[in-house]
Formats: structure tokens, C-alpha cells, sequence
């Protein structure tokens, strides 16, 4: 492991592992707050926004706690710290000291001391300025800024186009500011266990979160059929296997005596939180995603995958990617398929073939295509297909692919988008967390049946809690379920 060179003389030696050197009076530079809070609206719009929840309040006590160890002068101001409103397991942090955790991630942990755990490896990636440094490379590779925001999976490479489509479709941050080499990685996680001991946490809750992340990545595996994309914190944080047992004897090298997890509190206050996605912003269920708001739904093709986020949801696969959006239809659909390319093309005006009228599903349909080259020379097709939902509303697919393929295995989806049925919409119903205390008759087949799923209950329900499926329950201890709220 990389010594992590900072400001300050503290520091600790984990065993005979080289000394992790821990920063004394570091402050977050002025050009960092700046690039966070130029980021921050885009990450909160991309992540499903701020979760409106008590939770919220929970998460900001718990990382200022144990951020307060990573030596940064000045936590409160210097620090922001956010529960989004995700269905994906994720984490994450950017310059500036923006931290990020989902209520998906936080749904999973079984503990205060996990919680800690998770906030404390991003905090040692704040302290070692390792998202600065994600910033440079990024700076130099793509010529969308600081973020580094490129069509993540996409065909553009970094391009113009590829700026255009990240307005209203997926900041592709996950690229840059998310991917960290395994050095930067173990290095966040030595300071992570450091943080949350010193905090007077259990140093070893981070293996055990790590553990229960890779058994839900696992489970997510082996549940074929659904096409959610969004990465999880287990993909964009690699290794995780090693990074266990590793997490481990971190832990142990310090010889802690803490034990402080405060497990019941932490998961009474889970109670009532979201799970799964959120209706209010569509959800995926297979290979549809529908949105009973305003009641239409459509079907992405076998071998596409799904990215939902607030503004726009992406569908990428290995023949190209297309992006769903919509907004008010003004005077015609032509106009309206005017304003997506020139909101495509930015400064640089995209000349797009003439017009094709149609319907699909019953609703009026445009559409137009053009050619457009990237900035590594590749020249892709992108076509726009917008429908007139309403007299005031209209949606759109923009569909980008390899020259000459026009919309290619894209296709059926075009066709897919229809409207939903006031029954088939009031049938997507919202799932949330619970906690209850097992009584002595119960067992995990039991109350794996009252999980609100018609498949894989007592994986799901096992992989939740950290339990092994074929031991005892203890009577008297608290435990998740996903119920229907």
C-alpha cells in the first residue's frame, strides 16, 4: 500500500503494515468546495435527490462523528454529507467534502457501526484527495470539465455529443470520480477502520459491511431479468472479496477493545424508510420501466440495461444507448424535436434529416435523425423520437449508434412506450422497511414469507439481516423486513 502523504505528524501503524499517516488541521481547498458545489445539484438530480426522511438527520450525525477523526480542520463547514433517495446500493464522495450514501446502501446495514464504516471509507477518500486526483485525470481525458462527465458504456467516446446527452440522461460521474485503483481503495479502507475506531466504533463493522454488500451483490446476480444498470458501491469499489478479509485484519492489528455498534437504535430508525425504487420517480421491474405518476410504460430490449434517475432514464447495451426524457410540447412535435438536438448540440447546431410522422400506441409520433462525430473520431447516428402524450406534454428517446445502424436493436423499444391503465398504474405499489422483534415461534422461513416479494423471500430476507438461513432465530432480536407501505 501507497503511503498517504498529508499534512501532519499524527499517525498509526496497523501491525506491519506500512504507517497510514493521518492529516492534523487539513482544510478542504477553496478551488474544491467549488468544484463540489457546482457538482452537487447535478449528483442530487442523478441520485434521486435528497431522501426526505429522518434517516437523513441519522446519516448526517453519524459521518460528521466520524469525519471529525479524518483531521480536517473544520467538519461541520467543511463537510457535506447526504442521504440520497436511491434504490441502488451505493457511496461515494467528490472534492470538496461531499459525501454520499443511499438509503438502498443504508437499507442493508444492520448497525451504527456499518453506517460509520461506509462514511468513514469515504472520508479517508475526501482526506487523501483522492477524488482530486480522480478530477485531474479526468480534466485531462474529457473535455466536459471537472467531473469528467462522459456517456458511461456509450458508443461517443469523449465527444461534444456526449456532453449534450449528459444534460438530461446520466452524469456518468461513476466514470472518473467513483472508479479509484485498488491503492486508493485499500488506502480509504485503512482509514476508514482508523476513523471509525477512533471514533469508538467496533473497527470491525467495515467487514462485515463489506461482507453483507458482496452477498446482496451476489443475490442480485442470481435474480435474472432485471435490467437495472446504476452501479452498485461493491462494483465501483473493486476487489471486494480481498478487501474483507483484509478489512479484517486491519481491524485486529489495531487491538481495539471497542464494541460500540448501538444496533437496535440504528435499526429502529430505519423504520418506515423507502426500499426499492421510488414510484414518484418510476420504477424498474424486469425489463419495464413504468411510471405510474403519469401512467405510461415501456420495455427495454433483451441485452439492455437500465439507469433511472430523476431527470432522464438511460438504457445502454453492447448496440448502443438510448435516453427517455420528456417536456412540454409547445406549439407542434416538430418544434419540440428542433429543441431536443439544439439541447443535444449546445453551441454546435446538429442538422438533423427531415421529419417523419407516425403513431405508436395511439399517440403522434416524430421523428428525426443525424450524423454526428466524435471527438475520437467514431461517427454515430442519433435519432430523435418524440410522442405526443398530451395536448400540453410530450416524451422522447434519443437513440445513439454506430454509423449506419439508424436505431438498430433499439428498435422495439421505440414501439414499447404506451400508456398504463389507471389499474396496471395503482398496481405499482411502494415497498418499505420494517422492524420487528422475533417472538419465540418464529423462524426465518416464516418470516421470510412476509417479505414483499413472490420470489427468493428468504434469500432476500437472510442476505438483509446477515443471517445464516440455517441457524436459529434468537427470540428477543430485532430484524428487517420489506414490506408494502
Amino acid at each position: 500500500m501507497k503511503k498517504i502523504l498529508l499534512a501532519g505528524a499524527a499517525f498509526m501503524c496497523l501491525g506491519a503494515s506500512p504507517i497510514v499517516q493521518i492529516p492534523v488541521s487539513q482544510s478542504i481547498s477553496v478551488n474544491d468546495k467549488a468544484e463540489g458545489a457546482k457538482a452537487h445539484p447535478d449528483l442530487l438530480q442523478e441520485y434521486g435527490g435528497l431522501y426526505d426522511g429522518p434517516q437523513s438527520a441519522y446519516v448526517v450525525k453519524v459521518g460528521r462523528r466520524v469525519a471529525t477523526q479524518s483531521g480536517i480542520s473544520n467538519v461541520d463547514k467543511d463537510f457535506t454529507i447526504t442521504l440520497l433517495n436511491s434504490p441502488v446500493e451505493n457511496a461515494f464522495a467528490i472534492p470538496g467534502g461531499y459525501v454520499y450514501c443511499t438509503r438502498q446502501l443504508m437499507a442493508l446495514m444492520n448497525d451504527e457501526a456499518e453506517l460509520a464504516s461506509v462514511l468513514g471509507h469515504e472520508s479517508g477518500h475526501v482526506a487523501a484527495h483522492h477524488a482530486e486526483k480522480r478530477n485531474k485525470l479526468a480534466q485531462r481525458d474529457s473535455i466536459l470539465g471537472a467531473l469528467g462527465q462522459v456517456l458511461a458504456g456509450a458508443v461517443l467516446g469523449n465527444s461534444t455529443l456526449g456532453q449534450l446527452a449528459t444534460k438530461g440522461i446520466s452524469l456518468g460521474v461513476n466514470a472518473h470520480i467513483l472508479s479509484y485503483s485498488r491503492g486508493e481503495e485499500y488506502e480509504a479502507d485503512d482509514l476508514g477502520v482508523l476513523f471509525i475506531n477512533k471514533a469508538g466504533y467496533d473497527p470491525r463493522a467495515a467487514s462485515e459491511m463489506l461482507a453483507s454488500l458482496g452477498a446482496q451483490v451476489s443475490l442480485d446476480q442470481r435474480l435474472a431479468g432485471n435490467a437495472r444498470s446504476t452501479p452498485t458501491w461493491q462494483s465501483t469499489h473493486p476487489d471486494p472479496a480481498s478487501r474483507v478479509t483484509r478489512a479484517l485484519g486491519r481491524a485486529q492489528d489495531l487491538h481495539s477493545t471497542n464494541t460500540y455498534r448501538n444496533n437496535d437504535a440504528f435499526l429502529m430508525s430505519l423504520k418506515g424508510m423507502i426500499y426499492g425504487d421510488d414510484p414518484k420517480q418510476g420504477v424498474i421491474e424486469g425489463q419495464d420501466f413504468k411510471y405510474p405518476t403519469s401512467q405510461f410504460q415501456f420495455t427495454a430490449p433483451a441485452g439492455f440495461a437500465m439507469s433511472n434517475g430523476t431527470r432522464a432514464v438511460t438504457i445502454t447495451g453492447s448496440g448502443g444507448q438510448a435516453t427517455f426524457s420528456g417536456g412540454k410540447l409547445g406549439s407542434d412535435l416538430n418544434s419540440y424535436v428542433d429543441g431536443v438536438f439544439r439541447g443535444l448540440g449546445g453551441q454546435n447546431q446538429i442538422a438533423h434529416s427531415a421529419y417523419t410522422s407516425g403513431s405508436v400506441n395511439g399517440m403522434r409520433t416524430v421523428s428525426a435523425m443525424a450524423t454526428a462525430q466524435s471527438s475520437n473520431g467514431q461517427t454515430v447516428d442519433v435519432t430523435v423520437v418524440a410522442y405526443a402524450f398530451s395536448p400540453t406534454e410530450a416524451y422522447h428517446f434519443v437513440v445513439i449508434t454506430p454509423q449506419g445502424q439508424g436505431m438498430g436493436a433499439l428498435s422495439p423499444l421505440m414501439q414499447s412506450f404506451r400508456r398504463m391503465t389507471t389499474a396496471e398504474a395503482a398496481a405499482v405499489r411502494i415497498r418499505r422497511v420494517d422492524v420487528i422483534k422475533v417472538r419465540n415461534n418464529d423462524t426465518v422461513a416464516s418470516l421470510a414469507a412476509r417479505m414483499a416479494y413472490t420470489n427468493n423471500q428468504i434469500e432476500r430476507f437472510t442476505v438483509l439481516n446477515a443471517l445464516d438461513p440455517n441457524a436459529p432465530l434468537v427470540p428477543g432480536r430485532k430484524v428487517k423486513l420489506i414490506v408494502y407501505g
